[in-house]
Formats: C-alpha cells, structure tokens, sequence
C-alpha cells in the first residue's frame, strides 16, 4: 500500500478520511506517527492553512501528505468562526471541543433560528512531496443551521450542533456513512480522487 501523511493528529479527521481515501491501496499515517508538531497556521484562508500544514508534514515524514483545512461559518457572526473554528475559544487538546461550542452558543443565544444559518468548509490539499509546485487543491461547502443545544454523540468539533434541515438532525446524529457521503469533507474528497492519479 502507498503511505500518506495526514498533516493532523486529529483522530476524528484521520478516521473520516480512512474511511474516504481508496481503501486498501492508501495507508493513512497521522503526523504524529512521525513526530512532527503541528505548524503554525498563519495564513488568512483555509486554502492558505491547507498547503502551510501539507508543506509541513511532507518535510517532516519525507511522505507525500493530505491536508484538510476546515471550519464553520456562521452567518449571524459574518462568516466566524472560520478559519479558526478549531481554536476558538483558545482551548488546545482535551476538553478544546466543548469550550469552544460554549463560545458559539454564547454568541448566539439571543440571535433567532433564521439568522443561524451556517456552513463548514473544507480545503483539501495534496502534495506529493514537500515541494510540488503543482498542489490537487479542492474545496466543499456543507450548509446546515447552529441549534442551541446540542444533539447526537458522533462526530467532533461543532456536529452536534449543526443541524441538517433536509435529515431532520445533527451532523451528530448521522451514522459515519451517512455523514461520509453528505459532509464538506466527503465532498472535497470526493473531487480530489476525480483527478487524482496517485497512488497508481
């Protein structure tokens, strides 16, 4: 099988995209399986983050890397969290999840439902060494509304307050391949393996 690293120690990102990515023919390694920190992500996109974390985990485990860069975008609060969604409240590790879905309740809690509406994007970067100047960049957008309590017990980060309309539940609430096919992130894997020639 082809190794790739996967520029996160995210182990609810590395499970969604094992489950996406050719099974069989690609093993996924997360970096930390190669000691590698997480990069400072300074840029001012998720395309930005994506390629700055891809760069990274390339130099670091001499691997060919996937990046994902994504985030929810609220529209009562023009479009944040966004690129920072998985620190936003300025909690790391353990515990990162709930103070930062807190913060978005807090912020929303007098804003009716019509003006919850939302989305998570994704950029997923592929970099076949650390300095390919041709990077497979693909996006997705996923549109859903923030509820104020939360619901379901799948998934990470915000799900279990992203509600889906057309399911009639949270992201929380859908099975893994129910949400494998639906989420931002299925969507912009899904256009990356259209064009995608690697591994052969």
């Amino acid at each position: 099988m082809t190794r790739i690293v996967l520029a996160s120690g995210n182990a609810g990102k590395l499970a969604e995209l094992r489950a996406l990515l050719a099974p069989g023919r690609v093993e996924l390694l997360p970096q930390d399986a190669f000691d590698i920190a997480p990069v400072e992500e300074n840029g001012l996109s998720f395309v930005e983050n994506a390629l700055l974390k891809a760069r990274h985990a390339c130099r670091g485990s001499g691997l060919a890397a996937i990046a994902d860069d994504s985030g929810l975008a609220v529209d009562a609060l023009q479009g944040r969290p966004g690129i920072f969604s998985a620190r936003y409240a300025g909690v790391d590790g353990p515990g990162a999840d709930e103070a930062n879905n807190q913060k978005l309740l807090a912020k929303l809690r007098q804003i009716p439902a019509a003006g919850r509406g939302a989305r998570f994007h994704c950029a997923i970067v592929f970099l076949r060494h650390a300095e390919d100047p041709m990077p497979l960049v693909c996006q997705a957008s996923w549109e859903g509304q923030i509820l104020l309590e939360t619901r379901g017990k799948n998934g990470f980060g915000y799900d279990s307050l992203f509600f889906l309309p057309g399911e009639n539940r949270t992201s929380a609430e859908l099975p893994p391949e129910r949400k494998n096919i639906l989420s931002h992130r299925a969507q912009a894997i899904g256009k990356l393996l259209s064009c995608w020639n690697y591994p052969p």
